[in-house]
């Protein structure tokens, strides 16, 4: 149990929705007298429903030292709020965490900073909270400051700098002054691509020196890179808490049944958009103008889909996305590329087929599909991963298989070879 440095014990956390509060300090320390000293969960009872949100309920977990936990849920899952509760910046309504040792933590661009101060200045005061003395503070500065990059502007305040050049600093700083513990939400996709391989790699290190990191991201196969281990969150819950391929797996066949047939209900989880229109259906057709969750290698396909219009749209633009299975997109389309205009579409309801021409490779793949207002980019309708499909390493007769032991890439390109005897 020595290795244990953090447990999470049935920790909740509840929101008023609307007004920060309107209870008196009597009537908090009442609920607070009931809630921690005599363990009594009667006063949840006394909330109106409708008035309070559980962001978190009875959340409780273990992890050990040099793990790498990744955190995966949907937006308002409760991935931040509970990362924020672990990171001492809020604390909980109910349960315990129990922290072995400094945690660090990178969460929403700017907190953790003062923005009066330089950021020489912050790189001191976040190592005085971590309890770090001037002088060991003094022995990092210089490898802080080159990793972040930001060495021209390091005696500026920190209020002047970009939300890059924030999210630099503070990752370097957090990264760099030896937290036992190291807690980044996904404020990472606000750097560029080289500085993201570069804290990427900045968490491996830490991780292959026995500390603990906890990560939380919408990017699926820096996930699978990373972590270790993976809990996935649903409605401020623990829905699974395994393996990250396990845990991976879980969040994307959440809609596991729809992806079978291609058929969208009206209660389908849509993340965003205006409304105007719904995808009612979206599948895979192949060669022989079957609807299929299988195809060939080389085997052209068409995808089909049917969409209601609730009214009249004008100017409006479709495409479709194929994502591996961690959630990469390998290949996109949209009518607008094709023809370069737009479409109308009339109250009522619509087909549209799209003809791909690309030949996939070995795997397994998830259909999206996308409407969108053309000049505004305005989102009218979202439908991800409707349809799941494989493309098999077994051709037509005739057609030849796919040889390779291991798969290269995502698309076969169809390529001409030319020869020549240059003797």
């Amino acid at each position: 149990m020595s290795d244990l440095v953090i447990k999470v014990d049935a920790v909740s956390k509840l929101y008023k929705l609307g007004v920060i509060t309107s209870r008196t300090i009597r009537e908090d320390i009442r609920l607070w007298w009931k809630s921690k000293i005599k363990g009594n969960d009667s006063w949840k009872r006394e909330l109106k429903e409708e008035d309070y949100l559980w962001a978190l309920k009875d959340i409780s977990f273990e992890v050990r030292r040099g793990e790498v936990l990744g955190i995966i849920g949907k937006n308002g899952a409760g991935k931040s709020t509970l990362l924020k509760i672990m990171s001492r910046v809020t604390s909980p309504t109910s349960g315990s965490i129990k922290i072995k040792g400094r945690a660090a933590s990178l969460l929403e661009v700017g907190t953790g900073f003062h923005p009066e101060l330089t950021g020489r200045e912050n790189i001191f005061l976040n190592g005085a909270i971590l309890g770090m003395s001037k002088a060991e503070i003094r022995s990092k500065l210089d490898e802080i400051i080159e990793f972040s990059g930001v060495s021209r502007f390091i005696d500026t305040p920190v209020k002047r700098y970009s939300s890059g050049m924030y999210v630099r600093l503070a990752f370097a700083v957090a990264a760099h002054l030896d937290p036992d513990i190291l807690i980044v939400d996904e404020v990472l996709a606000v750097g560029d691509m080289e500085f993201q391989k570069k804290c990427l790699g900045k968490m491996k290190d830490v991780s292959g020196q026995g500390r603990t990191v906890l990560f939380v991201s919408h990017n699926m196969a820096i996930m699978k890179s990373l972590c270790t281990r993976g809990i996935l969150l649903e409605k401020g819950r623990i829905k699974v808490n395994g393996s990250i391929h396990e845990t991976i797996d879980e969040y994307f066949s959440e809609n596991k049944e729809v992806a079978k047939t291609g058929i969208i209900p009206d209660d389908f989880y849509r993340p965003y958009g205006t409304g105007e229109a719904r995808f009612k259906v979206a599948y895979v057709i192949n060669q022989g103008q079957e609807k299929t969750n299988e195809l060939r290698f080389n085997e052209r396909f068409r995808i089909k889909m049917e969409l209601q219009a609730l009214q009249d749209i004008k100017g409006a633009l479709l495409s479709v996305q194929l994502k591996n299975g961690v959630h990469e997109t390998v290949v996109f389309s949209s009518d607008y590329r094709s023809k370069f205009t737009t479409v109308d579409f009339c109250k009522g309801n619509h087909l549209v087929e799209v003809d791909f021409n690309t030949c996939l490779m070995p795997g397994r793949y998830l259909l999206t599909a996308n409407l969108s207002f053309f000049n505004s980019g305005s989102v009218i309708d979202t439908a991800q991963n409707v349809f799941e499909f494989t493309v098999s390493n077994l051709a037509e007769p005739g057609k030849g298989d796919y040889l390779w032991g291991t798969v290269h890439g995502y698309v076969h390109a169809d390529t001409n070879w030319v020869y020549k005897n240059l003797n």
